[in-house]
């Protein structure tokens, strides 16, 4: 099959016209999705902000479902589409198999969402993103995810088809490169979350029906979470992913090893979903052998992989820095970085984010003794604000300012927010991640709509004073973050519609990095230390990770006095 291509003058790179067109809708359709969940988030934190308090108990338990549904499945989910179709036919250089099929799950993945966002908009859904039973939807919502899913799992196996026929034609030489095999390790892991959805929610749907007359909770909480939270081990895959590529194309890195890389990635698919069961330790119906096996043995391993990757990513590049003379001291490599690239800046702040907010907290909170103090509060959201959006929203980003010249062939627009746009969102989503973790601690529920325990006839409950300055911290940041996010979506659409269109011209700003040689590579460093500087990060990040880890232990002491 003879398919039109083109040939990127700046990268080199072969545009199936298929794949081209697919990954341009996935983008785009996520970036909508994006910009809606933003404005509902924003509700959602302008009304747990207490001196605010902006939505009544109905609304804001809506818009708390439209907001985790459409930031935490539906904008990701689209992108991530885009990026395994990026990774197996454009850097494969490969053509797209079976595009009527990319097509078709395409629409139902638009179908369902925007289906979803019908019927939570009419009232009749505001069960949150969890939906746990027995809590009960319209059927339309349950069959609306149920849509969206196969359609997922349809580019999926597109994806798959893609990589036996870019071998089979032999359009690349080798292995695939370290992004196509984080993209496989994504993939994999979708499989996988997207069956465990299918195993609940067809059983809800039909619940819902009326045609099954129960739903057992526990079984409902065992089996969704493995959906719910391995749907964001496809993000880590991805995000990661995607900081590797952002590592060759801003700085020509290479990684330090691509064998210790790869068996990371590895790592993830065999140990990663695991981590699920952290938000089954309060549970009774699970067994202590369950928690305590998944909670430590299980788990540290996809800890490891993580750290993995913290390691390499940083050191390829402060390796790539120094080999083009940035060799002195510490930091220079880093000092001296294009801090206003968005490309790069928002890559690196979603690693720091990632490894030190998302990364601590999390194997924190997953210590079945320690979660005892977390179950159920605002620590859990804030935990996730760190991993999914300062990781994966800050990185899908920052590569969106890479793809727009490339892909659509328009100038960015707007270039001077642009430098600012990712330390507004990231900083603001570390402000929610923090001040939301810190309320968390305090034991302010997750669920509530109100802290005060308004309308509970007569129920009342006096948090520290902490928590309502914390709340109302949480809602400036979160006015922050919702300026960068609207940022980007008007400089991605305002490009797109008004960019300097670049036409078949190569540009005069190169695109791609230079790769320095092997020869630049020796000798640098400080002594005997080729990178340094992150070795030096990483020790703060243990340093960190140790000290939060045993305040939390005396936390847990506190609250079992022995007299």
């Amino acid at each position: 099959m003879n398919e039109q291509f083109r040939t990127c003058p700046d990268t080199g790179l072969k545009f199936f016209a298929s794949a081209e067109a697919l990954i341009k809708a996935n983008a785009v359709v996520a970036v909508v999705f994006l910009l809606v969940g933003g404005i509902w988030g924003l509700f959602v934190g302008l009304t747990r902000w207490p001196a605010v308090h902006l939505l009544p108990p109905d609304w804001f338990y809506l818009a708390l479902t439209a907001h985790g549904l459409n930031v935490l499945i539906f904008w990701i989910i689209f992108f991530e589409i885009a990026i395994l179709y990026f990774c197996s036919s454009v850097l494969l250089g490969s053509r797209l198999a079976a595009p009527k099929f990319a097509w078709a799950g395409f629409g139902l993945m638009l179908v369902g969402a925007v289906l979803n966002n019908y019927i939570v908009l009419t009232g009749e859904a505001s069960v949150m993103m969890t939906s746990y039973a027995p809590m009960e939807a319209h059927p339309l919502f349950y069959l609306s995810l149920i849509l969206f899913a196969v359609g997922a799992l349809i580019g999926c196996f597109v994806f798959f088809g893609t990589l036996v026929v870019a071998r089979a034609e032999r359009t690349y030489e080798g292995s695939v490169s370290l992004v196509t095999f984080g993209a496989i390790t994504a993939a994999i892991i979708a499989v996988f979350t997207i069956v465990s959805g299918a195993i609940i929610l067809i059983p809800t749907l039909l619940w819902s029906l009326g045609f099954i007359g129960e739903i057992d909770a526990l079984a409902y909480r065992l089996i969704w979470w493995g959906f719910g939270h391995s749907s964001q081990q496809i993000n880590v895959s991805a995000h990661i992913a995607v900081w590797y590529a952002i590592a060759a194309i801003v700085f020509g890195a290479k990684p330090m090893s691509e064998k210790v890389s790869r068996m990371a990635f590895l790592m993830y698919i065999l140990f990663l979903q695991i981590a699920s069961a952290h938000h089954l330790l309060a549970d009774p119906g699970v067994s202590s052998e369950f928690k305590m096996f998944n909670t430590s043995y299980a788990m540290y391993l996809a800890v490891m992989a993580s750290m993995v990757h913290g390691l390499t990513v940083p050191g390829s590049i402060e390796a790539a820095q120094r080999a083009k003379g940035l060799n002195n001291g510490l930091f220079e490599w880093l000092r001296r970085a294009p801090w206003g690239n968005p490309v790069f800046s928002g890559m690196f702040i979603s690693l720091v984010g990632f490894g030190f907010l998302g990364g601590i907290s999390g194997v924190v909170m997953g210590v079945e003794q320690i979660n005892i103090l977390m179950h159920n509060t605002l620590y859990v959201p804030g935990h996730f604000h760190a991993t999914v959006v300062i990781g994966t929203t800050l990185a899908f980003m920052s590569l969106t300012y890479w793809l727009v010249p490339i892909l659509f062939r328009r100038e960015i627009i707007l270039k001077p927010l642009a430098a600012w746009q990712p330390y507004l969102f990231g900083f603001g989503m570390a402000g929610v991640a923090l001040f939301l973790m810190g309320a968390g601690t305090l034991g302010v529920p997750r669920r509530h709509w109100d802290i005060t325990f308004s309308m509970t006839g007569g129920v009342t409950h006096e948090f520290p004073a902490a928590a309502n300055t914390l709340l109302a911290l949480n809602g400036l940041s979160v006015l922050l973050a919702v300026v960068g996010g609207a940022l980007f979506c008007l400089i991605i659409v305002g490009s797109l519609l008004w960019g300097k269109r670049l036409g078949e011209q190569q540009s005069p700003e190169p695109r791609i990095a230079e790769v320095p040689p092997d020869e630049a590579y020796r000798g640098i460093g400080v002594g005997v230390i080729t990178v340094p500087g992150t070795l030096t990060l990483t020790m703060v990040f243990f340093i960190s990770f140790a000290v939060y880890y045993f305040i939390n232990w005396k936390y847990l002491a506190e609250t079992w006095g022995i007299s």
